[in-house]
């Protein structure tokens, strides 16, 4: 019998990792391994006549009004294919009235084929999907501004609409502290403008924006204050497995079933670590969380929490989409020289830029750490990143042990940010 292997998360597959006990001293960090729902649509009908915080769906929207649906873009895992459906069975209004809008923040608009995929072909059909587009200013309406005077700029389909409902999932962010919630609407249909504002440097680097932490995190409140003036009228967030499963639905008042929600995925995917770790040995989560490198900075920076000053971080992530070629991520890492020089451009700069804060946290993550990468990304493109590229995952674990010497101990993420590891 050979030495456990590890299979790490890496587009619609896994990966390998054999972890020689003779070599390393492993130390495995994933999910509490969580069961599926055994009946989720039961589950879902369940949340939405019991909810939290608010009062039942069926009591929420009437026959004659116009619904907007508000759900993540394909680079988000919600099983829209299923939770949809459900949702268009429990509303009492026809098909006709109903609007899908698509929470793209600053990413690309999804094509036909995606929104095929995202929500099966048939429904896609039916219904009318949109793409937000928060570049364009006759989209969305201005509604005021924050106390910190951040302009509030929301998705008109959403703000029109005689009723919202938000769908989304939760899991750890990396500076909103979760996912789900009213992060569903700001940054998801936001303006330009306030996603910018959203991501200003001195909030992206404030301590309390990071994995887990909802109370205090200035993101968080600023968030608070874009949706107040136009928050959903329901909220049907879930929290998954690893297997990308139902574990949990959330649904009612925006901020209550939030945070039940967020209560269960603390639980459940933020582990703590014995140690700090010359070695760890990460996933971006696979397809579609690993489909390009910016978002790979969150596998990244799970794994930072838990890696020595001048350590390595290994990232199996595919990157199929690339840098990705759109937005200013891949610009801004080939401009720099360095990590600190591109910590200080940043800085530097007289107003947020567009993907600013993907290159602030991988600046930090590169000031105190080397990251190597297995991907699809060529030798030149890793390299023009600031990073080192393996074309095996296995002899470059196995090579970096050897660095920090024989026996040395090893995290490994298989999950990568779907699990957090925190230091008592």
């Amino acid at each position: 019998m050979g030495p456990p292997v590890a299979h790490l998360a890496y587009g619609e597959g896994r990966v390998p990792l054999s972890m020689d006990p003779g070599l390393a001293r492993w130390h495995v960090i994933a999910p509490r391994d969580e069961p599926a729902l055994p009946n989720p649509r039961a589950a879902f009908v369940q949340a939405c006549g019991d909810p939290a915080g608010g009062v039942p769906l069926r009591d929420v929207v009437d026959p004659d009004d116009r619904v907007c649906i508000v759900t993540s873009d394909g680079t988000r895992p919600v099983p829209n294919a299923v939770l949809l459906p459900w949702l268009l069975d429990a509303l009492p209004v026809p098909e006709e009235r109903v609007t899908v809008l698509l929470g793209n923040g600053t990413h690309r608009a999804n094509t036909a084929e995606e929104i095929a995929g995202m929500f099966g072909a048939d429904v896609a059909r039916r219904l009318d999907i949109r793409n937000h587009d928060a570049f364009d200013p006759d989209a969305n309406a201005r509604l005021g501004a924050t106390s910190s005077g951040a302009p509030i700029l929301l998705d008109k389909t959403y703000v029109e609409a005689d009723k919202r409902i938000v769908l989304g999932f939760i899991e750890p962010h990396f500076f909103a502290g979760f996912s789900g919630g009213a992060k569903g609407v700001a940054p998801a249909v936001a303006g330009i403008e306030s996603v910018l504002h959203l991501h200003r440097f001195d909030l992206i680097a404030h301590p309390s924006s990071t994995w887990g932490v909802l109370e205090g995190n200035p993101i968080q409140q600023e968030i608070a204050e874009m949706v107040a003036p136009c928050p959903p009228d329901f909220l049907v967030n879930v929290t998954l497995n690893n297997r990308k499963e139902i574990t949990g639905i959330y649904a009612g008042d925006c901020v209550a079933a939030h945070q039940a929600g967020c209560t269960h995925v603390r639980d459940h995917a933020m582990v703590e670590a014995p140690q700090k770790f010359p070695v760890v040995v990460t996933s971006n989560s696979g397809f579609p969380l690993d489909q390009n490198l910016y978002q790979t900075v969150k596998g990244m920076s799970a794994a930072a929490r838990i890696v020595e000053d001048g350590g390595w971080i290994i990232v199996a992530s595919e990157c199929r989409d690339g840098v990705p070629a759109h937005g200013n991520f891949g610009e801004m890492l080939h401009d720099a020289r360095s990590a600190g020089d591109l910590e200080q451009s940043l800085r530097s700069l007289p107003e947020t830029k567009l993907d600013q804060w993907e290159a602030q946290i991988f600046a930090a993550i590169l000031k105190r750490s080397r990251v190597a990468l297995y991907s699809r990304l060529d030798k030149e493109t890793v390299e023009a990143c600031m990073m080192t590229p393996i074309p095996g995952l296995q002899r470059a674990v196995e090579e970096c042990i050897r660095e920090a010497g024989q026996g040395a101990p090893v995290a490994v993420l298989p999950e990568g940010p779907v699990t957090v590891p925190y230091l008592a």
